[in-house]
């Protein structure tokens, strides 16, 4: 079974994740086959893509088995992430669980987010040793502000649905039993605007985020390759891993 099931029906192309047994977590044929699911050039008749997951979660983030064994590669995920961020139309996340560090990133990387009132978001990564590239930290920058990017990322807690909600950083919020309603009203109305205006209007904010790829990040990004090399780092995973609190040494 594929762990990214993608379906066209008509305007609306639906993309979920299916790894419940994992959480979602992204290794590296789930990310493969997110890449695969955003082409450059969706059909003609398309006008809205959807990203949902099967399961209770709606993404853990990176599989942290993988990330243990030094097979996770920062730049896959950033591919991804970019790819969704870029899509030619309106891309619409529909969050029914919790949302955490890589999940966290891809809904906040889609055009809008509605979510379950009883969903999570959050970075956990100060909370296991490791920090996130200059193009993760500039999305939640973008989305959140410097006040809330600093409490999402700093402290690493998770935070509710409605708190991000009243933040500014996703679009809409719904109780679970309305969750669907709620999305489908966002998407029919996607679904019926116009062809050429969805894709010109998506295209000037893209390139109105493009001033951010100008700022210089090189030594940002070898500092968070020292941070997830280091001693911590392991420990936070192995830790994480074995559902522990870890012992952070700062080396």
């Amino acid at each position: 079974m594929s762990k990214v099931l993608v379906e066209i029906d008509g305007p609306v192309r639906t993309v979920t994740l299916n790894r419940p047994e994992k959480r979602n977590a992204l290794d590296t044929e789930t990310l493969d086959g997110l890449i695969e699911a955003f082409p450059d050039n969706p059909g003609s008749d398309e006008r809205v893509a959807i990203v949902r997951a099967n399961g209770p979660s709606f993404c853990s983030g990176m599989d942290l088995s993988v990330k243990a064994s030094g097979l996770g590669q920062p730049t896959s995920i950033e591919t991804m992430l970019r790819r969704i961020e870029i899509y030619p139309l309106p891309v619409v996340a529909v969050v029914h669980g919790p949302a955490i560090a890589g999940g966290n990133e891809l809904a906040l990387h889609c055009d809008f987010v509605v979510a379950s009132t009883t969903a999570i978001f959050g970075m956990s990564l100060s909370q296991i040793g490791l920090a996130p590239t200059w193009f993760l930290t500039k999305k939640l920058m973008e989305v959140a502000g410097p006040v809330a990017a600093r409490e999402i990322l700093l402290l690493g807690d998770p935070l509710p649905s409605t708190r991000l909600h009243d933040l500014g950083i996703i679009a809409k919020v719904a109780e679970p039993d309305a969750l669907q309603d709620t999305a489908q009203a966002v998407i029919d109305r996607l679904a019926t605007n116009a062809p050429l205006s969805l894709r010109n209007m998506k295209a000037m904010l893209v390139r109105q985020m493009a001033f951010r790829d100008s700022t210089p990040y090189d030594d940002l990004n070898a500092d968070v390759r020292t941070v997830s090399a280091s001693s911590d780092a392991m420990e936070g995973i192995k830790a994480r891993l074995e559902r522990r609190q870890p012992t952070f040494r700062g080396e």
